[in-house]
């Protein structure tokens, strides 16, 4: 957002649990006030929530219009818009860092510090700890002619600060699958008292993907979400042009149901779950239209509207679509973001 410029109070950071969510759902919105005039604002939703009929764009609108959300926004006008999947998965998800040919960096390997909404720090730490270790691995005396894996990193990374930054958090995130209230308890618990020494390591869900989660329809309430004022809030087609996303129109398309999955949209999501997708997907990439013939509900997918977030590939009922990489240039274009 951009604010008058007399509104801007540099240096405000304002983090909030809980509301508009229910107190089973885990998320919560970030709020930061950054020079000349801007505001940056967003929240964030656990994918593992489990009423279809959730939201997270309607929840951040709504959110919005909040006295103590709404009163740093009053006066400045939304000039850019954008959403991503973060991988929270905290210090129990990192996966082997290192492979032939490559390594895992940054926000690749989620290296994100959750409590603090913060992995800026720890991804250019990683990336300071790989170069270093390709270095020593290309200048030592007993160096091979070709090196293939540079496992260094690996054991590098362990010993690093980040390492113990992110093991000391580890236990914050999966508190929250008890629900907020236990979340909130444990996290005061591990934070202040036990400071990330405990010697358990809890786990965000088993083995469950966060699309199994997600209750069948007939089990949850419908939410009836306030419809847009156009000051503060805004329908997802306003804010998707702010989002400065293109795609070419005769490229391939590059969301593609499996092919043994392909019954999944019209057989389970929309009957089942009744089409998930239409209400998590941040920029109206996928509706259900009924068939001139049949009147059965079909799912139509408008890939021209992808902001590649990337949360179809995770919450979609049995995974049914396949994210691959467009045709370049294509997608959004962020500048403020």
């Amino acid at each position: 957002w951009e604010i008058p410029e007399e509104n801007l109070k540099p240096g405000t950071i304002q983090h909030t649990i809980g509301w508009p969510l229910d107190m089973k759902t885990y998320g919560g919105s970030f709020l930061y006030h950054m020079k000349p005039n801007f505001i940056l604002i967003g929240m964030v939703v656990g994918l593992d929530y489990q009423n279809p009929y959730l939201s997270p764009y309607e929840e951040f609108q709504r959110f919005k219009h909040h006295p103590d959300v709404k009163k740093h926004l009053e006066g400045g006008e939304c000039v850019a818009y954008g959403a991503r999947v973060i991988n929270e998965g905290g210090f129990q998800a990192i996966p082997k860092l290192t492979f032939p040919g490559g390594a895992l960096i940054g926000c690749s390997a989620g290296f994100l510090n959750v409590p603090k909404i913060k992995g800026t720090h720890t991804a250019m730490k990683s990336g300071m700890v790989a170069a270093d270790s390709v270095f020593e691995e290309l200048t030592a005396e007993d160096a091979p002619e070709e090196i293939v894996e540079v496992s260094q990193y690996q054991t590098n990374m362990e010993n690093s600060w980040v390492w113990e930054e992110l093991k000391a958090v580890r236990n914050y995130a999966p508190s929250f699958k008890w629900g907020t209230l236990a979340g909130v308890a444990y996290s005061g618990l591990s934070g202040f008292v036990l400071r990330g020494k405990e010697p358990w390591t809890f786990s965000k869900h088993g083995k469950d993907r966060d699309c199994d989660a997600t209750k069948k329809a007939a089990e949850c309430k419908e939410i009836e979400y306030p419809k847009p004022d156009g000051v503060l809030s805004f329908d997802i087609l306003t804010n998707l042009a702010r989002s400065g996303t293109n795609h070419e129109g005769d490229q391939p398309a590059h969301l593609r149901i499996k092919p043994d999955l392909k019954d999944i949209p019209n057989e389970v999501s929309i009957t089942e779950y009744a089409g998930p997708e239409q209400r998590f997907c941040p920029a109206k990439v996928y509706e259900y239209q009924p068939n001139a013939e049949t009147n059965k509900m079909e799912l139509v997918i408008n890939a021209q509207n992808c902001v590649h977030c990337k949360c179809c590939s995770i919450k979609m009922p049995e995974e049914y679509i396949k994210w691959t990489v467009p045709e370049g240039g294509g997608g959004p274009a962020y500048e403020v973001m």
